[in-house]
């Protein structure tokens, strides 16, 4: 699970005047001219109120939707012209998600839900997707839980599962939207402390739309949206875990 440490920060992602309006008889603007780099081991959230394009922003970053103007590059590699093939690759090689709700598929384990990626991406055998799927889980505190259904595990647990899944194919960047949204406050604390353990030891970059501004605090920066905009984009302190 351990990445190699890098001597330097490196850039990672950069937006340039990315803007994505909704058409219709009135279009209605969801993100407008953002512009902002992050490096490698950034733990960044983005905040804002309600309707402010949040979420909007984190798909445009996750190359789940495409920008009405501007363009996102990662690792220096400009989207914007890739075809649906070329992006459904990037997303499955590069990039990890995270969402509110868990999705994994009751059917499966969890060790099963965390293979799904790699047998997408298709870059390993199956038995070394069996090893690392364990591994994974075991190294996120659900080593015991690996051949339980989602069903037959806590709301941390699964949501666990759900980061263990986005690191599957060992992205540079995961992006999450609200992870901690629907559990309780001793998940999560266990679902940000392992976020926060993926960025100090792994150097993975993760971004994440949160509102709980006491998590907010404890990440190295935070951009925050009002109507869509940046209002202001701050490398902060982080408060030490769990104040």
């Amino acid at each position: 699970m351990q990445k190699q440490a890098q001597p330097e920060r490196t850039l990672l992602l950069e937006t340039r005047h990315l803007t994505r309006i909704l058409p219709a008889i009135v279009p209605v603007t969801l993100v407008k001219d953002i512009n902002f780099t992050v490096g490698e081991a950034e733990f960044v959230a983005i905040t804002g109120p309600s309707g402010s394009g949040k979420s909007s922003l984190l798909y445009l970053l996750g190359l789940l939707d495409r920008p009405t103007e501007g363009e996102v590059f990662i690792n220096g590699k400009e989207t914007h012209t890739l075809d649906k093939t070329e992006l459904a690759h990037m997303r499955l090689a590069k990039l990890g998600f995270v969402f509110q709700f868990h999705f994994l598929l009751p059917e499966f384990t969890a060790l099963d839900n965390v293979m799904i990626p790699m047998q997408k991406l298709g870059k390993l055998s199956l038995a070394q997707q069996r090893k690392r799927s364990g591994d994974l889980l075991a190294a996120l505190g659900l080593g015991d839980f690996l051949h339980r259904k989602p069903m037959q595990l806590s709301g941390g647990q699964r949501q666990r599962v759900a980061v263990a899944r986005a690191l599957a194919n060992d992205p540079d960047l995961i992006l999450a939207d609200e992870p901690t949204g629907s559990l309780d406050s001793v998940a999560t604390e266990q679902v940000f402390q392992t976020l926060r353990d993926i960025v100090d030891q792994q150097n993975t970059t993760v971004i994440a739309v949160t509102h709980d501004m006491d998590l907010a605090d404890r990440m190295d920066r935070r951009i925050h949206l009002v109507d869509g905009m940046i209002d202001y984009d701050r490398t902060q302190m982080p408060t030490s875990s769990g104040s």
